[in-house]
């Protein structure tokens, strides 16, 4: 009998057909039982590691992907323990000059964005400081650390790269992004090896290293998870370059050539790849787990953002078929546990490690390592994101942003759009809905002019959300009957309309009604569902079992709403105690849905504050499923 649990147990991990993110939820399960607080290797106090970095990655994409909030606390648990009111860093030091220190900023800058707590603005502040100081090479390379002088690893990539780009993007530091291309750049030409595309381990400037060659100054072997950190910070990194930033096409290449390499060395019958790369034969090599793990993730996002082409995606999904049936094991406990991987490996330092393949094979290998466990994650979640039906693939939804045109300072001083937009990562933002969308393949985009036939010719689906009063805009854009006809049209010849409307007193109602009549609905410009501090039961409204729009779901939570009339050619689609909540409308080849909230905003998607119970991030995936449709007919 345990055998055959077992048995299907892998079955619908290695087929999918198990419940969304199963796979990286069951990792999660094993790190939240084993490190309930933060990282403690090797029985050692908890101190201020990459290790930890890259297990909080996995757990931010799996956060991502279900709204599941105990995700989200697990990392700022994790954060907490070291990051005190000031920002100040507990166990930290600068003066070591250790770029894998900078490697946590990620997750330090992703509370940032969510919680908006300046604490971890500071903190991240504190790494960007270091990095500005980091010592370097000649020709700009970050040294690996002050002890290594004159040397850059690949792992050094992976610390340093992402968070300094993502960084840079918040904080409007453009001129970072030459650096972040020049890193890159120096280790490919210091590192690359023209006969099988793969990059050695590491680079001595100075040649005074044992390990280093005297001529090239390489390090002797190609170590699999070194390519892996490379390859990781090459993906992560380009997400926040500019579109026109010329850097971003030298990464892009440097991406596609790095690709190519790892393809090639993919050990055709498992699908992993070998602790050495280009010795599979070699005695006492062996199939590693991290290293497998960071290539599929590095191919499977590369895939997703158009990096790389979409004949990756077969040989992501082949590694982590291989990783599944080499490496992963159910744990007693529940969850799995994640065998084969390398504990560490390095260059220099006392005991002296000379890079010779006898020193790769002698390191430990074993279960449940951060580093694997975590590379795992962001793996399993990029597979699980592929997997999800590309349904929208060719459509766009446009957020308006000239009816709802609110400003403010961003974190790095500049006025910027804000309050149910796609970027914004706060309560007030509709990130976690951007990301249902993109995960079914659908674009997103803004729409800051005038509704004509021209602006809303590129977009599928148009939102429209809660329209400006002058106590949020000082010169509002209200709704008059020329854009309303010219919406009215657009959805005529087949556009889908989303109204995301409010309570009376935090939106205009009665202007904006010029465009809703048209369709046959008519908001009332009251406040209903009122809900007295966290007794958020008084919020709750429950979807019957075969409603067409929610059919997944069964209890959402809407606060504050304007109620609707309708008339033909709507029709309620969900009511409530007699009044109408949410309507559709059928208009020539169009569709119109209308609800009195704008409802799907961070701030009841991402789990944070509502129970569990509540299923508005299933309601959005509901509704996006059942806009695609609408856009699709």
């Amino acid at each position: 009998m345990q055998r055959k649990r077992t048995a299907l147990f892998f079955l619908l991990l290695m087929t999918g057909t198990g419940s969304v993110f199963a796979q990286s939820a069951q990792m999660a399960v094993t790190m939240m039982r084993l490190w309930k607080d933060s990282l403690q290797v090797a029985g050692r106090p908890a101190h201020w590691a990459y290790d930890q970095g890259v297990v909080l990655e996995g757990f931010a994409g799996l956060w991502k992907n279900t709204g599941d909030a105990k995700y989200f606390r697990y990392i700022q648990k994790g954060m907490d323990h070291f990051v005190d009111k000031e920002g100040n860093i507990a166990t930290y030091k600068q003066e070591d000059f250790n770029i894998d220190n900078i490697k946590n900023g990620r997750s330090l800058l992703l509370l940032y964005k969510v919680t908006n707590d300046e604490k971890y603005h500071l903190a991240a502040a504190h790494l960007m400081d270091q990095l500005r100081k980091q010592p370097r090479t000649n020709d700009g390379g970050f040294w690996h650390k002050k002890r290594y002088p004159y040397q850059m690893w690949l792992d050094g990539l992976y610390m340093g790269e992402p968070f300094y780009a993502e960084y840079a993007a918040l904080f409007h530091e453009d001129k970072a992004f030459d650096d972040i291309t020049r890193q890159f750049v120096l280790m490919e030409q210091h590192a690359r090896d023209a006969n099988t595309g793969l990059l050695y381990h590491g680079w001595d400037e100075s040649r005074q290293q044992r390990w280093a060659n005297k001529t090239t100054g390489r390090s002797p072997n190609f170590w699999g998870r070194a390519m892996g950190w490379y390859g990781m910070a090459l993906a992560d990194a380009l997400e926040f370059y500019p579109a026109n930033h010329p850097g971003r096409d030298s990464l892009l290449q440097i991406l596609k050539r790095t690709a190519t390499a790892i393809q090639k060395y993919q050990d055709p019958a498992s699908g992993c790849w070998y602790q050495v790369l280009d010795k599979p034969k070699g005695k006492g090599n062996y199939l590693e787990a991290s290293a497998s793990c960071m290539f599929v993730y590095t191919l499977a996002k590369a895939v997703r953002l158009g990096y790389l082409p979409a004949t990756y995606l077969p040989v992501a999904e082949k590694g982590f078929k291989g990783i599944t049936k080499q490496f992963v094991r159910p744990a007693t406990e529940g969850g799995v546990n994640l065998e084969g991987t390398v504990s560490v490996a390095g260059l220099g330092g006392d005991p002296y490690r000379d890079g010779s393949y006898e020193y790769y094979l002698s390191e430990k290998v074993v279960e449940n390592d951060p580093k694997g466990v975590g590379a795992y994650m962001m793996a399993a979640n990029e597979l699980d994101m592929a997997a999800i039906p590309k349904t929208g693939k060719g459509l766009t939804i446009s957020v308006d942003n000239y009816f709802n045109n609110e400003w403010r300072k961003d974190a790095g001083g500049q006025q910027s759009s804000w309050h149910y937009v796609w970027s914004e990562m706060d309560n007030g933002g509709y990130s976690l809905w951007g990301h249902i969308f993109h995960n079914k393949g659908v674009r997103t985009n803004m729409l800051s002019e005038a509704p004509t036939a021209a602006s809303l010719a590129h977009t599928n689906i148009f939102l429209m959300v809660d329209p400006d009063t002058e106590k949020e805009t000082s010169k509002p854009n209200y709704m008059n009957a020329k854009d309303a006809e010219e919406i009215y049209n657009w959805v005529k010849k087949g556009g889908v309309l989303v109204i995301m409307q409010n309570d009376s007193g935090n939106a205009e109602i009665k202007r904006f009604n010029t465009l809703t009549e048209r369709f046959g609905m008519h908001f009332n410009e009251d406040s209903k569902n009122h809900v007295t501090g966290t007794q958020f039961e008084q919020g709750a409204l429950y979807i019957p079992a075969g409603n067409a729009v929610f059919p997944n779901t069964k209890k959402v939570y809407i606060k504050e709403l304007s109620t609707i009339n309708v008339s033909s050619p709507a029709t309620a689609v969900y009511s409530n105690k007699g009044d109408v909540i949410m309507a559709v409308a059928k208009i020539g080849k169009g569709t119109v849905f209308a609800v009195g909230d704008p409802w799907f905003y961070n701030e009841y998607l991402d789990g944070r504050r509502l129970s569990p119970e509540f299923e508005n991030y299933q309601a959005a995936t509901d509704l996006a499923d059942w806009l695609i449709k609408q856009a699709k007919h």
